[in-house]
């Protein structure tokens, strides 16, 4: 079994939370990917095999790649030592997949990835959120995506804490001080 004794996960804690936590107890941490691979597409044009893995045009070939970029992140965090943190995981493109599709991987997958047990979700925050050219989505379906997210973590066992909508470094302070060691 794949396990992290000594990591942890956020989700969309944002660079800034991470770049906080990574500069001031040189934790590990893992980018998100997905918005990076849109701005890549759109700069680089009209190669449809590379754009069709866009969400907004082809939502489960995204996921399927955020997937396996994901795991591949994983599986590459274990040789790092100290805490490393993720923006996003496996289980958040597992868990579009199973909505998009119908195919039940979580609960499979689950058994051989896992990440440390305490997982830090970010809320939707209206006054902040807002769409560009690498989020199309609006706030309707970031919030349905984070009902899913509690929703999966929690059956797969994890501690869901919920991040306040606070600034950045406040975020990083009570991701900190939940960690062993680290008070």
């Amino acid at each position: 079994m794949l396990s992290l004794s000594h990591g942890t996960f956020h989700r969309d804690l944002g660079v800034f939370v991470r770049r906080q936590v990574h500069s001031r107890r040189g934790a590990s941490s893992s980018r998100s990917r997905g918005r990076g691979r849109a701005r890549q597409a759109d700069r680089q044009g009209g190669d449809e095999r590379r754009r069709s893995a866009l969400p907004w045009a082809d939502e489960v070939a995204f996921a399927r790649r955020a997937m396996a970029l994901a795991l591949s992140d994983l599986r590459s965090a274990t040789a790092l030592d100290g805490w490393v943190f993720f923006d996003r995981s496996w289980i958040d493109a597992a868990s579009a997949l199973e909505h998009l599709t119908g195919e039940q991987i979580l609960m499979r997958i689950a058994r051989v990835h896992r990440y440390h047990r305490r997982v830090f979700l970010a809320p939707p925050w209206p006054e902040i959120y807002v769409t560009d050219a690498e989020r199309h989505h609006g706030l309707d379906v970031a919030a349905r995506e984070y009902s899913r997210l509690v929703e999966a973590y929690s059956t797969l066992g994890y501690e869901v804490q919920v991040l306040p909508q606070v600034g950045v470094s406040l975020r990083a302070d009570l991701v900190l001080s939940t960690l062993p060691g680290q008070q």
